[in-house]
């Protein structure tokens, strides 16, 4: 998955292109489509900035093996992000997440 397949997976499923997060809690990793999206003009982020971002949370999906995990979830779900209220995706790394959860 590049930055721009993961965008295109948000505009398709809410026609917006959301902001997300990797986090880690309780010791699992989620994706985390928050609220803000690139479209309102109290966002953030310049568009190549949004895109860099977007690229970088990409590689990481991928490096974890999380790619095909997110785009089942985001195109199952019934969730959409609301202000304060994030849609998590969880990642299910198997033995590899010790990989990625450094205390």
């Amino acid at each position: 998955m590049t930055g721009q397949e993961l965008r295109q997976l948000l505009l398709d499923r809410w026609g917006r292109s959301y902001d997300v997060q990797l986090r880690r809690t309780q010791g699992k990793i989620f994706l985390q489509i928050m609220w803000k999206y690139i479209e309102q003009a109290s966002f953030p982020l310049s568009e190549s900035e949004y895109q860099e971002h977007l690229d970088s949370i990409a590689n990481y999906l991928n490096a974890m093996g999380g790619d095909t995990q997110v785009k089942i979830f985001i195109q199952e779900t019934r969730e959409k992000p609301r202000l304060g209220k994030a849609v998590s995706v969880p990642l299910d790394l198997g033995e590899r997440a010790g990989e990625w959860l450094i205390d």
